[in-house]
């Protein structure tokens, strides 16, 4: 099996995983833990999308300084996600 088609596989079962949980919130069974969930899901398959099919793997140092970006932009958007949360 390739490197492409593992990462395909990869990113099928993430988003079947984030789906699942989509469904699991719809039946109100903690929608915060839930959503922060998604999220982190959400940031593994855009790893995976930058490392395998942007073919950042070969770029060690890039794909480092990606990762940080990303990283931080999935916290802030997590924390745009809690807050509202926090003062409901």
């Amino acid at each position: 099996m390739t490197p492409l088609t593992r990462a395909w596989c990869v990113l099928i079962l993430l988003s079947a995983a984030s789906t699942a949980i989509a469904a699991l919130v719809s039946l109100d069974a903690a929608p915060t833990v839930m959503g922060v969930a998604i999220l982190f899901l959400a940031w593994i398959k855009a790893r995976v999308i930058l490392s395998r099919y942007l073919g950042l793997w070969q770029a060690p140092s890039w794909r480092t300084g990606f990762n940080w970006v990303l990283g931080v932009y999935c916290l802030l958007l997590l924390g745009l996600y809690l807050v509202p949360a926090a003062t409901t």
